[in-house]
């Protein structure tokens, strides 16, 4: 009855964690320019609004961040900071339900 229950556990464990891994958010985008000009190793501050907890990302040559395996139940806002200036915020929604959102952030470098 034990070994019963034992595998039963591990396979209700384990399909939790899929479910909770196929049921997570990705989260890409650019940081441009205002003329769409990429800007590289610009950081991207991604901060959940309920923990208040933050990410960062340095993006590459191409501009591009990725912040993977987000959770579908959470809001998040998403910035962009380059040589001292910012983007304006956006908001991830948690009613938003797309598995991939896709946010380029523009910066004014003048």
């Amino acid at each position: 009855m034990r070994r019963v229950f034992a595998v039963a556990l591990v396979l209700l464990l384990t399909l939790i964690a899929v479910a909770q891994k196929t049921n997570s958010r990705l989260l890409t985008g650019k940081v441009m320019d205002r003329q769409e000009n990429v800007l590289p190793n610009a950081v991207v501050y991604l901060s959940d609004t309920r923990t208040r907890a933050v990410k960062t990302y340095i993006v590459g040559p191409d501009g591009s961040y990725r912040f993977p395996a987000l959770s579908p139940a959470v809001d998040y806002e998403v910035y962009a900071q380059f040589n001292g200036k910012k983007s304006d915020t956006k908001t991830v929604s948690q009613f938003d339900n797309r598995q991939q959102v896709n946010i380029n952030l523009k910066i004014d470098t003048r």
